[in-house]
């Protein structure tokens, strides 16, 4: 009797795995934290159900490195947002797969694990690209947010009353640029962290060739986008809460166990879920399993492999 193939899961590890709210980004703070994370990770590891990827978000860290251009910027050429975005990926990439590496060694596991510096291909004519959003880096005054505009050419918005920063394309994910570097590589036994912070967004010339462009992908549907690349069976998105929450934050607030793709939409429409926390993960949950995907699980990092067992977490299926 031929042995039952093991599910591929893309993880997607939420930002505080990382860093968590009010820490700097110091190495060893994130070395830390994502120790914490690789625990639960080899939970699910130990199941032996499940072949893994990796993804995770970088958003504090791009802060850091644009504010870094911004400080040595008479000194040293800034690095373009996309490098910027290349480069925290191989840096977490780094850190999750020593951290993991040891993790497994200790566990008498095996512990094939690689980063892949992961392209995501977008549509130069999307119309993100006409209205940038996605705030990132610094603060700045009035000031220097007009000679920002006016030396540069940066979109400036001002945010949350402490600022004006510069904002840039948010485009959807197309496709995975490395999908079958990464499928080889799932089978060959290898875990596999990719697609990190969204992915490097990338547009395809007429000539085919590859050319990166300033903009940041949403992370959780760039997941969705390598899930169905790929043909994972689970997609699993890691966040600060257990569950997604009908009505959050009211006396009325209902936690959901399960609910079909049809019924998530519905909500969404209905505003149940927060523009810039709740509604792009549910969003990519919907994208994947309407895509073929058998479900997606939305959780805490604590719970992620109750949630697998369906004991915890939020699912969403195709059908009920």
């Amino acid at each position: 009797m031929a042995a039952k193939r093991e599910k591929t899961i893309v993880v997607a590890l939420g930002g505080n795995a990382i860093l968590h709210p009010g820490q700097r980004g110091a190495i060893p703070h994130q070395l830390e934290n994502v120790d914490i994370a690789c625990r639960h990770l080899m939970k699910i590891i130990s199941m032996g159900k499940y072949r893994m990827v990796i993804t995770h978000g970088n958003g504090p860290q791009v802060g850091n490195m644009l504010l870094q251009n911004e400080a040595a910027r008479n000194l040293t050429p800034p690095m373009p947002l996309e490098v910027c975005v290349a480069a925290t990926q191989g840096t977490i990439g780094l850190i999750i797969q020593q951290t993991l590496a040891n993790h497994l060694r200790a566990g008498g596991l095996k512990h094939n694990i690689t980063t892949v510096v992961t392209q995501v291909i977008v549509d130069k004519d999307d119309p993100a690209f006409k209205k940038p959003t996605k705030p990132i880096g610094p603060f700045y005054s009035l000031n220097e947010a007009q000679e920002l505009r006016r030396d540069r050419g940066w979109d400036m918005i001002q945010d949350s009353g402490r600022g004006y920063r510069r904002v840039v394309p948010s485009p959807r994910p197309i496709k995975i640029q490395e999908t079958r570097i990464i499928r080889n590589m799932l089978d060959s036994g290898e875990i596999v962290i990719a697609v990190g912070g969204g992915g490097i967004p990338v547009v395809r010339e007429k000539d085919m060739s590859l050319r990166g462009i300033e903009a940041v992908i949403d992370k959780d549907l760039a997941a969705a986008r390598l899930a169905e690349d790929i043909g994972a069976e689970i997609l699993m998105i890691l966040t600060d809460v257990e569950q997604v929450m009908l009505n959050y934050g009211t006396i009325n607030e209902v936690a959901i166990d399960r609910m079909t793709a049809g019924e998530a939409e519905n909500y969404m429409m209905e505003g149940q879920f927060g523009e810039g926390s709740m509604k792009p993960k549910v969003e990519a949950g919907i994208n994947f399993v309407k895509t073929g995907g058998e479900k997606t699980i939305i959780t805490s990092l604590s719970k992620a492999a109750e949630a697998l067992e369906e004991k915890a977490g939020t699912m969403i299926t195709s059908v009920t």
